[in-house]
């Protein structure tokens, strides 16, 4: 073993030494675009799962649970997601190489909630707002 590489150094097959973001933000994309597709898919099956959009996903560092953050997650699109998480599971194993699956966990965005609360906030303070010479 050289030098290099006993003090940690660079990694052969990245230039930069480093992956430009972590591996769990990569697997998260990842498993984003598969759980999207496959959601896309079931929509047309199941009406609860129409208009739910896929945000994001956190992957534990361990890489065996993952939060799936949604659009919005009412009653109904929270138990289709319930009923289909094994099956969403088994197509991550299938499209995805990884030594363990998720286990997948569904919550609604805080992020989407909280922008919701801004256009509220915004529209009020224009309704407010009189108009020049009006």
């Amino acid at each position: 073993m050289t030098d290099r590489r006993r003090r940690g150094g660079r990694r052969s097959g990245s230039p930069t030494g480093s992956h430009r973001y972590p591996r769990t933000a990569r697997v998260g994309e990842v498993l984003r675009e598969v759980i999207a597709e496959e959601l896309e898919r079931s929509g047309a099956d199941d009406a609860r799962l129409v208009l739910v959009t896929v945000t994001g996903v956190d992957v534990d560092p361990d890489l065996r649970h993952a939060t799936v953050w949604l659009s919005s997650l009412g009653e109904g699109a929270a138990e289709a997601l319930a009923e289909r998480r094994i099956g969403l599971q088994a197509a991550i194993a299938r499209q995805v190489r990884l030594k363990h699956t998720p286990q997948l966990a569904f919550a609604a965005d805080p992020a989407v909630e909280r922008g919701n609360r801004i256009e509220d906030i915004i529209r009020a303070i224009d309704s407010g707002r009189e108009e020049p010479g009006g």
